[in-house]
């Protein structure tokens, strides 16, 4: 009887491990919200959603859908894409990264390099023939320079200024730079270690994680410093002229992506380790930037890492949910309008004929409200568990759906396993015996 006895209870243990997992996966799978959301009317055929996929592995793309949802192009197949700008000419500038280069300056081969591409989504116009077909694009310029890693050195952002420069964020260096396209050679820049202390080698640490840099205008640039969770503005010949959330306060700001500026005295952003979207606006009085608006769950899901938010002429706001592998466009008082289904881990997007163009900011509505999404108790990141899920989603292209929960549900169940498996092979062992 001591030989059953083990047996059958590893045997329980087994089984209770394998419904643990069934009924925590299947569960969710089941109760999910869609994240699909295309409205019958309101959206123009004429719309496109541009994103730009940093994407698990070799996965990185650039991906138009039209108004519907449905893929209207792709290119990709590298290590990844991030900012996205569709150009006056219907070409689109994407910041990227790749590997495999023979050509590495400094570094030994072979190499990553990161930089700009322009792509022509349509370069033969009979490219799409028939019904249900996909145009091929092609990369008609590319620019980039090698780095001694890609991790944490990619340029995440690049635009095309009214002058035909093209901006970039240099990560690798901490600074922004312009350059002219047809020469490659830069004609200004500017060092974030002109305003902050730097360690002796810039690129042996992620020191500022320098990842976004946008003309506003007059000469000036608003750039993201992630690490220190502040947002410069930055004037040619002068530097630093105004920073925001000067004591890098987490409750403000919380490693954020991609700010879009709406003028004077207002900004939103993606505040991406709050899993929200915030806009900021400069108290008259005081000087302060403070939270004038957040959202932090739309349509039944929160926001997990959103690295992008950008304000529509219409008064919405679009959004970027990374790990929710979705792009979503929500009202002022954070309502779908629209939402769409991405490839995995989305960096940027972009709604079209409407694009963030440079310094253009008419039309663009700061709001006045303080509205702020409720969060449950399971919206709520479990750090342990939390950790390892976005290391898992850095590998691996998971439904937005699965969180902290099934990482724990898994841990139980392998404990499970192991403990049934245990008592499987004394149970053997003692019959041998």
């Amino acid at each position: 009887m001591s030989d059953v006895t083990p047996s059958r209870r590893g045997l329980v243990f087994l089984a209770a491990g394998l419904l643990l997992v069934v009924a925590a996966f299947g569960g969710s799978w089941a109760l999910a919200p869609d994240t699909e959301r295309i409205p019958e009317s309101g959206t123009p055929d004429d719309t496109t959603i541009l994103v730009g996929v940093q994407g698990p592995g070799p996965n990185g793309n650039v991906t138009a859908l039209d108004g519907h949802g449905n893929v209207e192009w792709s290119i990709g197949d590298i290590i990844s894409y991030q900012n996205v700008q569709m150009l006056d000419n219907g070409t689109v500038l994407a910041t990227y990264a790749a590997g495999g280069y023979e050509r590495c300056g400094p570094y030994d081969p072979p190499c990553k390099r990161t930089g700009v591409r322009i792509i022509d989504p349509d370069p033969d116009s009979n490219s799409t023939t028939g019904e249900g077909s996909v145009a091929e694009p092609e990369i008609v310029y590319d620019w980039s320079y090698p780095v001694q890693t890609r991790k944490d050195s990619e340029v995440h952002d690049a635009e095309m200024l009214p002058n035909g420069d093209v901006l970039v964020a240099d990560m690798e260096w901490e600074s922004i730079f312009t350059y002219d396209p047809e020469t490659g050679e830069r004609n200004w820049t500017w060092n974030a270690s002109d305003y902050y202390d730097p360690p002796d080698d810039p690129r042996s640490e992620d020191w500022l994680h320098l990842n976004d840099a946008d003309y506003i205008g007059d000469d000036r640039f608003l750039v993201s410093i992630r690490n220190e969770n502040q947002l410069l503005v930055v004037e040619r010949g002068e530097g630093v002229v105004d920073v925001i959330n000067e004591d890098g306060d987490e409750d403000v700001l919380n490693q954020q992506h991609n700010p879009h500026w709406l003028g004077d005295g207002a900004v939103v952003v993606a505040d991406s380790e709050n899993h929200r979207v915030v806009e900021l606006h400069e108290n008259d009085e005081t000087g302060e930037w403070e939270v004038a608006w957040s959202v932090a769950k739309v349509g039944g899901i929160a926001f997990d890492w959103p690295r992008d938010a950008d304000r529509l002429p219409n008064g919405n706001t679009l959004v970027t949910d990374s790990r929710n592998n979705r792009v979503v466009e929500i009202t002022r008082n954070g309502s779908v309008a629209a939402s769409y289904s991405v490839p995995s881990l989305p960096y940027e997007a972009d709604k079209l004929p409407h694009g963030e163009q440079p310094a253009d900011t008419e039309g663009l509505e700061p709001y006045d409200t303080d509205t702020e999404s409720d969060i449950g108790l399971f919206d709520r990141k479990i750090p342990v568990l939390w950790l390892l899920l976005a290391g898992a989603r850095d590998v691996l292209a998971l439904p937005y759906w699965v969180s902290e929960i099934h990482v724990l549900a898994v841990l139980v169940a392998v404990g499970l396993w192991s403990w049934g498996g245990y008592l499987l092979m004394r149970s053997g062992l003692r019959g041998k015996g």
